[in-house]
């Protein structure tokens, strides 16, 4: 069961509307945190019924940053409709939040989502990820001297990409990942990430092999997609319809029930 630090509970406490869920996304999912990382809340929230019909409605996206004894905090937080128009939109990153195994609060409705969304992850969710993987080149290409975290990243989404069209189920972890993928050099920048800072850069002459595997890796996502065995498209859309009608017009007391 994951250890949910004492110091994320103020926050969540002080959000004005109920949360379906929040779990931490970031570089602690990614498992590759450093010491001064912060930590990403993401979740949903449910605007109450006067909210969202009237002339004055809520915020779809609520933002925040601050810090908690020390601690970094950088929550985003969506509406459910919103949350769940991503979900039909083949968005890599709800899907990582959804289904992010470090729970700071969960509801049964949280369970429920999960099981829905397997029926909107997508062959197609490989553009996300490829997408991602080339903003994230183009960061580390530009750095001079290259830093670690930009790499890390770009490996992570890769690899998550290629897991899940392989698997349909959703990776996050880079150790994880790297147990099925093994590529040498992970656990190194891992490390280095781990151990250092948010800005541990490494030798310029290695930005050349990292080219060609960022190639490499690309192509073989690319690969994946076109042999994956996933849908076109989601099948999930009247299930989240209906348990969005729930969320709306049934019982709206949410068991908003922090993990231990």
């Amino acid at each position: 069961m994951y250890e949910t630090d004492s110091r994320l509970h103020p926050v969540i406490a002080q959000q004005p509307y109920p949360l379906l869920f929040v779990t931490i996304s970031g570089a602690h999912l990614y498992g590759f945190p450093s010491p001064d990382s912060d930590f990403d809340l993401r979740g949903i929230h449910q605007l109450p019924l006067p909210e969202l019909v009237g002339l004055e409605t809520g915020p779809d996206t609520i933002e925040q940053s601050c810090f908690q004894e020390e601690l970094q905090i950088d929550l985003v937080i969506h509406e459910a409709k919103k949350f769940f128009g991503l979900l039909l939109k083949h968005n890599g990153y709800v899907l990582e939040q959804l289904y992010s195994p470090l729970v700071v609060r969960s509801t049964p409705e949280h369970a429920e989502l999960k099981a829905i969304a397997q029926g909107c992850i997508t062959r197609y969710h490989s553009h996300h990820y490829l997408g991602f993987a080339n903003t994230q080149w183009r960061l580390f290409e530009k750095e001079n001297p290259p830093r670690v975290k930009p790499l890390l990243y770009l490996y992570r989404v890769l690899l998550t990409g290629m897991h899940l069209m392989q698997t349909g189920v959703i990776e996050a972890n880079l150790l994880t990942l790297n147990q099925k993928f093994q590529l040498p050099y992970l656990d190194e920048f891992i490390a280095m990430k781990v151990t250092g800072a948010e800005k541990a850069t490494l030798a310029t002459h290695d930005v050349e092999f990292h080219r060609k595997e960022y190639l490499r890796l690309r192509q073989a996502l690319e690969a994946a997609h076109h042999t994956s065995h996933l849908p076109n498209e989601p099948s999930a859309q009247s299930d989240l319809h209906e348990l969005l009608l729930r969320l709306r017009l049934g019982d709206r007391s949410a068991h908003n029930l922090p993990t231990s």
